[in-house]
């Protein structure tokens, strides 16, 4: 159930440009940090190159890519090797759909307390002790 914000710049254009970088975050985060697809909201966001900047002059000047993802993920639910693995696939797969990206490009796993976060007006902790109980989400 994360929420994913992807902001980007690239000189690269095509109609499915958004919907490739979605599919692509979709796709990573179902297969190395196991998160259902079902309940994975994506935010895609393109900023200019010209009003993005890293060593201090514009990505426009450096003709270079770059991304921000920022993820929010119920906290103790993936390990320090998968969050490793995460960040390496991703900037590989962003490298192949934005095209050669600056070395400062970020990806930030925001772990939030299961007590503090969740979806359709319940916290995931209370999702994980219906589960643990066998219950409905009510009787949790």
């Amino acid at each position: 159930m994360p929420l994913i914000t992807v902001s980007y710049t690239t000189s690269r254009q095509s109609p499915s440009l958004k919907a490739d970088i979605a599919g692509a975050v979709s796709e990573l985060t179902a297969k190395i940090l196991h998160k259902d697809p079902k309940v994975t909201a994506i935010i895609v966001k393109s900023v200019d190159a010209d009003d993005w900047f890293a060593g201090g002059k514009s990505l426009a000047d450096q003709k270079l890519a770059s991304y921000w993802i920022d993820i929010h993920i119920t906290e103790g639910t993936n390990t320090k090797d998968e969050k490793a693995a995460y960040l390496a696939a991703m900037f590989k797969r962003m490298a192949e759909i934005l095209g050669p990206l600056h070395p400062e490009t970020y990806l930030h796993v925001d772990e939030v307390k299961g007590d503090a976060y969740g979806f359709g007006g319940l916290t995931q902790e209370r999702r994980y002790i219906a589960g643990k109980l066998d219950v409905s989400l009510k009787a949790a």
